[in-house]
């Protein structure tokens, strides 16, 4: 429970991070955060003045607050739209978008809503029929996954975005920090980070994570003191395939026994990323000889999986 004061000042504490301990009130609270969003936009050197931001909104709370914050905080400088993108999950992402609609015509940003049925030619339903407990082809998440990576990059660059933006928190990153050295996967552990990715990439605009150093729950806690809506009712009904939901509830019990240790990780990723640099980068990226988007090889993830589920009985 918080303590009766806030650390900075005489007012009723309102919030407690067990990682100091720190006790803040609601002023010095949203402080803290916004300050810290910034300073991970000005250290990373996310965005530069004048370029186009484009910012995947999913209606969801890590998403909400990083288009509020991007908009507040580069706005007046930078063209700021956002992306919605709709994997046809009917009571689930239909309820978060509308959501989002709201926020982004109160907020005054424009956005295009666009859909998995428009540009992939089917919906995550569709996909679930044909994975789910089976898995016949792989769990339903890798296919959402890598269908919205092509579809907020085209529509990036479509957008004239010199950054693409997305509501990736710091628990999301420790999580996959941790997936990637069990999987013992080098080059993807190099590829997370503030700037995902080891290096640019032509045809690739970079995707950035200003929410990076912010920890879920004060995520949260940032929403609902600014009254920012989100989509709270339920998670992806399709969530509980994920290999993720192991790691989350890992790292959610080291956290809650031993305060900090998110940022441990954190801090043990940086000094391994700035010791090995760009020698864990890939070759150079050919071109899908069917959507036109970087690969590695002559036809892109996104193109196989699409044509696995058009064939998939």
């Amino acid at each position: 429970m918080p303590k009766e004061k806030c650390d900075r000042c005489a007012k009723k504490s309102v919030i407690e991070l067990p990682y100091g301990p720190h006790w803040l009130c609601k002023e010095h609270f949203l402080y803290f955060f916004e300050k810290r969003v910034k300073k991970t936009c000005r250290a990373n050197k996310l965005i530069l003045p004048g370029e186009k931001i484009l910012v995947a909104y999913s209606g969801g709370k890590d998403s909400a607050v990083t288009l509020y914050l991007i908009n507040k905080i580069f706005g007046k400088r930078n063209e700021v739209q956002a992306l919605l993108i709709d994997e046809g999950i009917e009571g689930y992402r239909d309820k978060a978008l509308d959501i989002a609609e709201k926020n982004c015509k109160a907020w005054e940003i424009p956005f295009k809503r666009v859909s998995f049925k428009d540009e992939a030619g089917f919906t995550m339903v569709d996909v679930m029929k044909k994975t789910g407990a089976k898995k016949k082809l792989g769990s339903t998440c890798s296919f959402c996954g890598v269908i919205r990576r092509r579809i907020m990059n085209q529509f990036a660059k479509k957008f004239g975005a010199g950054k693409l933006v997305t509501g990736h928190n710091l628990d999301d990153e420790v999580q996959s920090t941790l997936m990637n050295v069990c999987d013992a996967d080098l080059n993807r552990f190099l590829r997370i980070g503030p700037i995902a990715g080891n290096k640019k990439i032509k045809g690739l605009v970079p995707r950035i994570k200003p929410l990076w150093e912010s920890p879920e729950i004060e995520i949260i806690a940032f929403a609902e003191l600014n009254k920012i809506d989100y989509h709270k009712e339920q998670c992806c009904p399709f969530k509980w395939q994920a290999k993720r939901n192991d790691f989350r509830g890992i790292v959610n019990h080291l956290e809650s026994s031993y305060p900090g240790t998110m940022y441990s990780v954190l801090s043990f990723f940086k000094q391994v990323k700035s010791k090995i640099g760009k020698k864990g980068a890939k070759k150079e990226l050919e071109t899908c000889s069917k959507c036109g988007e970087p690969c590695n090889g002559k036809q892109c993830m996104s193109c196989n999986l699409i044509k696995k589920i058009a064939f998939a009985k």
